[in-house]
């Protein structure tokens, strides 16, 4: 994962763009538009970038992720 996405990540959890919805569904604010949100489970985000990674990255070997998903595993450490 990049620095860049961890780096965004954090400043979602900073900032209270992190909201819990349910045991396991989260809304987590747009790092680049602030009208926006997206809605986050534990290892899917219905954002742009979670969508078209494996297009970008072309599999290799990854796991899908992007910076709501990262958002999501640092605020349930801090929980």
């Amino acid at each position: 994962m990049s620095a860049s996405t961890i780096k965004k990540a954090k400043k979602l959890v900073e900032t209270s763009g992190v909201k819990k919805i349910d045991d396991d569904l989260y809304q987590i604010k747009s790092s680049s538009d602030p009208d926006k949100s997206y809605f986050v489970t534990s290892d899917s985000c219905e954002c742009p970038g979670f969508k078209n990674f494996y297009k970008f990255h072309h599999g290799k070997g990854l796991k899908a992720n992007c910076s709501h998903l990262e958002a999501v595993r640092i605020f349930k450490k801090e929980e």
